[in-house]
C-alpha cells in the first residue's frame, strides 16, 4: 500500500494506490457565498478538520500497516520559491503516518500530483519514462510543462507556455460568481455553456507561446451588464478558454515537434475543451475524479519511487 496526502488550496484529499487500484477520499473546503476564494489561514483550518476524518474513512478499508511509503505535496510546483501554506497540514500528517508506519516518506509538488493522476486515469503512466507535453489548468494555474523522466524527481515539469494574467479557472469562477453560482464554478458553468447555441468568432491574446486572459473577464461582465443570456456569457468564457488553449497548443507543437499531450486539472473536465481540443489534437484528458484536486497522484509518486 502506498499512501498519498494533498491538501491545496481548495481540497483536502488522501489516497490509497496498491499498484493498480486507486481509492481517495477528499473534501471541498467551505467557501462563503459570493466569495471566490479561500485566505490561506481559512484552508489550514479546513484542513487541519478534515484531515482526521478523511483517514479514519481510509483506515476502515484498509490496515495502515501495509504502508510501504507515504508521498506527500509539500508545494504547489516544483521550483524555487513556490509555497503556500495550506501544504504545510499534509506534510505534518506524512511526517506522523511515516513515523509511526516506519516508512519513507517521499515529497513533491501538488502539479506532479496532478500530472500523474491524469496520466494513471487515462492508463499512460508509462509515459513518465519519455518527454511529453502536459497542461495544468486550474484555478490557480494555466501552464503548459515539457516534461521529462528525472531519477530523482521521477518526471521534471519545465514550464515553456502560461497565461501571464488570469488564469483559467479564475475566469470561470470570476463569471461563475457574478451570474450568482457557488464557488467553484467549473461544473454549472459546463452545464449552462451547453445549453447555449450561439457561437463565438475568438481571437487569443498571445505573446509568443504565452497567452493572455484579462479580457475575458472584462468582456463577460459587460455581456452581464447588458442583460444577455448567463448562458450565452458561460458559453463565450469556455469557448475563450477553449480556443487559447488550443492556439498555445499549436504554437508548441511547432516549436517543440510533436509528443504526447495530457491535461491535468480541473478546468480540463469541461466538456467543451475536451471535446474540440481532444478532437482536434488526440490529446489525453484526465477522468473528472483524477483531473480536481486529489491525492491519487501523490500516492502514485510515492509508488514509484519506492521501485
Amino acid at each position: 500500500m502506498f499512501l498519498g496526502f494533498d491538501t491545496s488550496n481548495y481540497t483536502t484529499s488522501v489516497a490509497f494506490f496498491d499498484g493498480q487500484k486507486i481509492v481517495q477520499r477528499k473534501k471541498l473546503l467551505e467557501v462563503k457565498e459570493g466569495e471566490r476564494g479561500l485566505r490561506q489561514s481559512d484552508a489550514v483550518f479546513q484542513h487541519t478538520v478534515n484531515l482526521p476524518v478523511l483517514l479514519n474513512a481510509l483506515t476502515e478499508e484498509f490496515d495502515f500497516k501495509a504502508i510501504k511509503s507515504v508521498g506527500v505535496s509539500t508545494r504547489p510546483r516544483n521550483v524555487d520559491g513556490s509555497y503556500m501554506p495550506c501544504f504545510l497540514v499534509g506534510k505534518s500528517s506524512a511526517v506522523c503516518v511515516s513515523s509511526i508506519a516506519k516508512c519513507p516518506m517521499y515529497k513533491t509538488s501538488h502539479q506532479v500530483g496532478h500530472i500523474l493522476a491524469a496520466l494513471y486515469s487515462v492508463d499512460r503512466l508509462d509515459l513518465v519514462k519519455e518527454p511529453f507535453i502536459a497542461f495544468h489548468v486550474s484555478g490557480g494555474t494555466t501552464e503548459a510543462l515539457l516534461v521529462t523522466p528525472d531519477d530523482e524527481e521521477i518526471i521534471k515539469a519545465v514550464l515553456i507556455s502560461e497565461s501571464t494574467d488570469l488564469k483559467a479557472g479564475q475566469a470561470v469562477d470570476r463569471a461563475g460568481v457574478m451570474m450568482g453560482l457557488k464557488f467553484p464554478c467549473g461544473a454549472e458553468l459546463d452545464k449552462m455553456a451547453q445549453n447555449s447555441g450561439r457561437e463565438f468568432k475568438i481571437k487569443p491574446s498571445m505573446n509568443g507561446l504565452n497567452c493572455s486572459l484579462s479580457g475575458v473577464e472584462n468582456k463577460a461582465r459587460k455581456m452581464f451588464e447588458n442583460n444577455e443570456s448567463n448562458n450565452d456569457i458561460a458559453k463565450f468564457v469556455i469557448s475563450y478558454i477553449t480556443e487559447t488553449l488550443s492556439e498555445m497548443l499549436e504554437r508548441i507543437t511547432e516549436k517543440y515537434g510533436k509528443m504526447p499531450v495530457v491535461f491535468a486539472g480541473g478546468v480540463s473536465s469541461n466538456s467543451i475543451i475536451k471535446e474540440k481540443i481532444g478532437k482536434k489534437y488526440d490529446a489525453y484528458f484526465a477522468k473528472p475524479e483524477f483531473s480536481c484536486d486529489n491525492a491519487a497522484g501523490i500516492a502514485i509518486y510515492a509508488y514509484l519511487k519506492s521501485l
